[in-house]
């Protein structure tokens, strides 16, 4: 990173390295987030995307299909988003938003075609 890039795309980093060159390579990730690097991180390593990630986003077969907080999502639920078994938000906040965009949503397709 000797010419000051701006963003990083990081994909699978730490694949077939020992536990003492993940750790370094988490180090240096975590490094230039907090140096205002922005970073894409793409990995099947569900704690190294939960731990180095500000936020999680899913894309399956060429769609976006969920995107979560990594504080709160857990290695099953983003691992069942990856396989296609899952989408949407992951972590169910109620907001006022939510509650209001829910309760004027239709029931099923049969309610949205009256």
């Amino acid at each position: 990173m000797s010419h000051k890039p701006r963003f990083l795309i990081a994909a699978h980093p730490t694949r077939g390295v020992d536990v003492g060159a993940q750790a370094a390579i988490w180090d240096h990730i975590r490094e230039a987030r907090r140096e205002g690097l922005a970073v894409l991180l793409i990995s099947a390593d569900l704690d190294e995307l939960i731990g180095l990630s500000d936020t999680l986003r899913v894309i399956y077969d060429g769609r976006l299909v969920a995107d979560a907080d990594p504080a709160t999502i857990t290695p099953e639920q983003l691992g069942t988003a990856m396989t296609g078994a899952a989408s949407g938000h992951l972590e169910q906040e109620e907001t006022p938003e939510t509650s209001a965009d829910a309760s004027q949503s239709p029931e099923s397709p049969e309610d949205e075609a009256r």
